[in-house]
């Protein structure tokens, strides 16, 4: 495992095109987001999806979620509709994961039957040069502290070293976070529904 230590804010070129020469080679990335560490992946690599599955032990139903650059990368991944873009538009960047309907780029491995898909755009200098610099969206889904289920995770980079080892390729270290897990919406139905409360507020929705 590569293990480069990277600045949050002004992330270093140089380790940012490192890390996406591994992912272009199918490899997996830790990353830090602007909630906590991700695990991810190039979205078209299929095998290394299959692997992140693997080594977190997440049921075959369970969807991973993408990041994206910004909007208009969103769009080309996920139908949009009006009222779900003005919603887009004044809570991203942000700590949310946002379910929206697939659009056809979407690996079937992503989409749930309903065909939908979580989507990311982190309030993050990182993410958002890794998308930037691969062209086109990673696969993203909470480090956790056992790799058994989604309930538990983990800000610590060297706990990330002990969990996972050799079993990923690169950790893009930014020493210990302080965030918990992007709450998650679904934009799918007639009013937005929380389906996980965490980092973020959820004022606009509950008060709405």
């Amino acid at each position: 495992m590569l293990r480069l230590h990277i600045h949050l804010q002004h992330p270093q070129p140089r380790h940012i095109g490192r890390a996406v020469e591994l992912l272009r080679e199918g490899g997996l990335a830790v990353y830090p987001t602007d909630t906590t560490y991700g695990l991810g992946c190039d979205i078209y690599a299929r095998r290394s999806i299959e692997r992140i599955y693997l080594l977190k032990g997440l049921d075959p139903k369970h969807r991973l979620s993408i990041i994206c650059a910004d909007l208009s990368e969103v769009a080309r991944y996920a139908i949009v509709e009006n009222r779900n873009y003005r919603i887009l538009r004044h809570h991203v960047p942000g700590p949310y994961t946002f379910v929206l309907p697939a659009g056809h780029e979407v690996p079937k491995i992503l989409q749930t039957n309903a065909r939908t898909v979580g989507v990311r755009i982190p309030a993050s200098p990182v993410c958002n040069a890794l998308v930037r610099e691969l062209g086109h969206p990673i696969i993203t889904t909470t480090v956790g502290r056992t790799i058994d289920g989604e309930g538990a995770y983990t800000n610590d980079p060297n706990e990330v070293v002990r969990l996972f080892g050799h079993s990923i390729d690169v950790l893009l270290d930014a020493e210990d976070l302080h965030g918990e897990p992007s709450s998650i919406i679904d934009l799918t139905g007639e009013a937005p529904t929380v389906l996980r409360r965490g980092a973020g507020d959820l004022s606009w929705i509950e008060n709405g």
